[in-house]
């Protein structure tokens, strides 16, 4: 494997039962069920592993009412990965459920959008609709991060490594970012909240949490610009993750999939 052509792994470590007009700006017709899973993202390259969000503890899981599958760390140790030893996060935003455990990964460098931490410790968090997705002890966890050294901001497109490059979206968060990776099939995209689901890109439809909306019906087009093929979009919480893409080994089926393989479609 050459220096900049990445495995990827989506680790699924929480859940929410929800009914389908939870998800959608405009509701939804059906009565069904449609759950959210929450994730976090190992990029592996041939030297180190980068981490995509940090996911919740069992504590806020408890909190916000989300259901705690597996602890983050347990899914990086099934790969190989000590969290102690990463020494590259990314944040695609500072919500609750993709900037907690933050004491997690005690060497890491943490990268976000300068717009991100701008919005989450600026004059919107004194309102309550748009700080209800913020914890402010996460906020304040990466503020610490600053003042120790250890967060590297970008403006809009950048490169973490090569072959691992970072996109502002914006829209349902003001610095939201997305993670464009160089794998062995070309380049995949990891959406994170850009996309909750599928249907989500697939319908030009909009999770009811939103800053912005024009931001996120066009960052579907970016994001699939970005991609080598649509199919190589992966949204940010859709349980399809888990049965459209292999099992990273046998016995992690459900749990730890790899997405630098083609999906089941």
């Amino acid at each position: 494997m050459s220096d900049d052509v990445h495995e990827i792994y989506a680790i699924r470590y929480g859940h929410h039962s929800r009914p389908a007009s939870a998800n959608y700006i405009d509701g939804d017709p059906h009565n069904a069920l449609e759950p959210l899973d929450f994730f976090v993202w190992a990029i592996k390259g041939s030297s180190s592993t980068i981490v995509l969000d940090t996911g919740f503890d069992e504590a806020m899981g408890k909190k916000r009412q989300r259901e705690m599958i597996k602890p983050v760390r347990e899914g990086l140790a099934a790969l190989g990965v000590a969290a102690d030893g990463v020494k590259d996060v990314i944040i695609s935003h500072l919500h609750y459920d993709h900037c907690g455990n933050y004491d997690l990964f005690p060497q890491a460098r943490y990268h976000l959008q300068d717009c991100e931490m701008a919005y989450a410790t600026g004059r919107c968090m004194c309102h309550k609709a748009l700080r209800l997705p913020f914890e402010a002890d996460d906020v304040v966890a990466m503020v610490r991060k600053v003042f120790a050294g250890r967060c590297a901001f970008h403006d809009g497109a950048d490169e973490i490594v090569p072959g691992v490059t970072v996109h502002h979206i914006g829209g349902h968060s003001k610095g939201l970012q997305s993670v464009r990776v160089k794998t062995r099939l070309g380049h995949v995209v990891l959406a994170a909240d850009a996309s909750h689901l599928y249907s989500h890109i697939d319908g030009g439809r909009v999770f009811p949490l939103v800053h912005n909306v024009e931001e996120v019906v066009e960052g579907y087009e970016k994001l699939k610009k970005l991609a080598s093929a649509p199919r190589h979009v992966v949204p940010g919480h859709d349980p399809q993750v888990l049965t459209r893409y292999p099992a990273a080994k046998p016995g992690l089926e459900g749990w730890v999939v790899r997405l630098d393989a083609e999906p089941k479609m």
